[in-house]
């Protein structure tokens, strides 16, 4: 038997079929939805007479466009509160498990679903969000669909897709005091760009993603899109296990057991070949900023801002020159000597408390 990577594990074990073309249909584990990408999803099931293929596969909750603070006064845009309230009576519609905006469980889809156990090695999971890949830090197939690939998942539980070629990122090394999750992604978003992952899924491996937390590892494989790539996975470790284990929705007893067993092969094969590699190695990763308005205009701090007229490619060269003028810089000023008026906490990528 040929050596297998984890994303070859991961495809066929979810494999129904495969047309001569090469089109595949998998079926989904997980289900996430929320209040977006679902209302018109639900539409077509009801207009078409469908229920739900296997209702206890999917859990909602509204994410998007909850407010964060002073919920007893509810929503005052009129627009996310049709939302939400469509969402509500989806769920309680077709008989599918909602965490409420009142719910102590609710919370944003990629937070929710790992922190309660609803996430788990081995899976498929889709989720009408780009940032789906999130859940690959699990060792799970994880990643964005459209709203009528989130009716097509509802109605059959399965989905149609083309299997993406493999990248193997290793990142090895120990990282420097102050390097985290998120410098060691923006640092291979700078190396490969945003198009880098194009058509590819990436594992990403190596000592210094093995030393990551689980946060740190989701923090990663939420940032695979923007590398451009399809999805990302990390390998199962005990890592990985100690954090799902006593989780609200895990396995326990007899099937805690069994998955235990089976979990233990979500890592790829020794000799398994890859369509690209790359390695990093951790050392070399300082605490990345993004100059420009793209995730690949990505330094260290340590260096300067970049300069145009040294980029070959004409074409980014202008998207640099248009990236500094908005930004209000100039190429060549140290990152360090760059003023900072204003500072705001918080992130879309994959902003959680550890």
């Amino acid at each position: 038997m040929s050596a297998k990577t984890l994303y070859d594990k991961l495809w066929e074990d979810h494999l129904v079929r495969t047309d001569d073309d090469g089109t595949g249909l998998l079926y989904i584990d997980r289900h996430l939805v929320h209040e977006v990408t679902s209302p018109q999803a639900f539409e077509g099931l009801r207009m078409a007479g469908r229920k739900p293929w296997r209702v206890n596969a999917v859990i909602a909750t509204p994410d998007h466009n909850v407010p964060t603070t002073n919920r007893a006064s509810g929503i005052s845009d009129p627009v996310a509160k049709v939302q939400v309230e469509t969402l509500d009576r989806n769920c309680i519609e077709f008989g599918i498990t909602e965490f409420g905006m009142n719910d102590t469980r609710q919370g944003v889809v990629h937070v929710v679903g790992p922190e309660q156990g609803l996430i788990l090695p081995g899976m498929t999971v889709v989720c009408g969000d780009s940032h789906t890949s999130t859940h690959g830090a699990l060792g799970a197939l994880a990643f964005g669909i459209g709203t009528s690939e989130v009716e097509h998942v509802l109605a059959t539980q399965c989905l149609i897709q083309k299997k993406s070629k493999s990248m193997r990122v290793s990142v090895d090394g120990e990282l420097g005091v102050g390097v985290t999750a998120k410098d060691i992604v923006l640092a291979i978003i700078g190396e490969i760009g945003t198009a880098g992952g194009t058509g590819y899924v990436i594992e990403f491996a190596g000592d210094a993603i093995r030393a990551l937390s689980m946060e740190g590892r989701m923090t990663v494989c939420n940032m695979t899109i923007e590398a451009g790539a399809r999805a990302g996975i990390i390998a199962v470790d005990a890592t990985t296990i100690e954090y799902v284990k006593g989780r609200p929705h895990a396995p326990t007893g007899e099937t805690w057991d069994a998955a235990l067993s089976s979990w233990q092969n979500l890592h790829t094969d020794d000799g398994a070949v890859f369509d690209r590699e790359i390695h990093i190695d951790a050392a070399s990763i300082a605490p990345q900023v993004t100059w420009g308005t793209s995730p690949e205009m990505v330094v260290s701090v340590l260096d300067r801002v970049p300069d145009p007229e040294r980029e070959v490619d004409s074409t980014k060269a202008e998207g640099m020159r248009r990236a500094l003028d908005y930004m209000g810089l100039k190429a060549g000023t140290p990152i360090s000597e760059i003023p900072v008026d204003l500072v705001f906490i918080g992130s879309c990528t994959n902003g959680r408390i550890e």
